[in-house]
């Protein structure tokens, strides 16, 4: 018993081991706090269409996870700091206008947590 017991914890130990050398030893990367407050903003005034779609709209919006990993927007307009701020300022088909809506320190911190790419 003794040895069947030293056996299965060496497999634990084993398997242990092999599970934080595939997860890496590092964790998800810390957002600053300008990206931490976007990432506020983005949960509470933008997931609710760009993510959850608990609106139940018919023509989903595009995730904006990934705006920055591309040149252009899903418009094909480009992808840069001022127009997706003047989008979100302004509106765009469906998508209502915030201007009057956020700070522009709100819009900074939006744009640093998109930069991200994080969920």
């Amino acid at each position: 018993m003794g040895r069947l017991l030293r056996r299965a914890s060496g497999c634990a130990l084993l398997c242990a081991g092999l599970a934080v050398s595939l997860s890496g030893c590092h964790g998800a990367p810390s957002l600053t706090p300008q990206q931490a407050a976007g990432k506020h903003l983005y949960e509470v005034r933008c997931a609710h269409c760009h993510r959850d779609n608990d609106l139940a709209l018919k023509k989903v919006p595009p995730d904006l996870h990934g705006v920055f990993k591309s040149s252009t927007l899903p418009s094909g307009a480009p992808a840069t700091d001022p127009e997706v701020e003047r989008v979100v300022l302004a509106g765009k088909g469906m998508m209502p206008a915030f201007s009057g809506r956020f700070t522009q320190e709100q819009i900074s911190a939006l744009l640093a947590y998109l930069h991200t790419g994080l969920r």
